[in-house]
């Protein structure tokens, strides 16, 4: 997944993906990238989008990176 911080507007696009490759998300967040907020937002938005309680996702990787994993629990 590509977050984009600092973004005009919050929102979850899926990507269409390549032949034989699973869909890409794309997540757009008004958040700054400082001290985790972006993160947080990131998770937020995604429970959302989900219709999962926040506490069902985990940041694996990409704790500073654009590119990031989450574990669905």
């Amino acid at each position: 997944m590509r977050v984009t911080p600092k973004a005009s507007r919050n929102e979850v696009v899926v990507e269409s993906a390549q032949e034989g490759a699973p869909p890409k998300l794309r997540v757009y967040i008004t958040t700054v990238p400082e001290d985790g907020k972006a993160n947080k937002a990131t998770i937020a938005l995604l429970s959302k989008f989900l219709k999962v309680p926040k506490s069902r996702l985990t940041l694996i990787c990409g704790h500073t990176s654009r590119d990031k994993i989450f574990q669905l629990s």
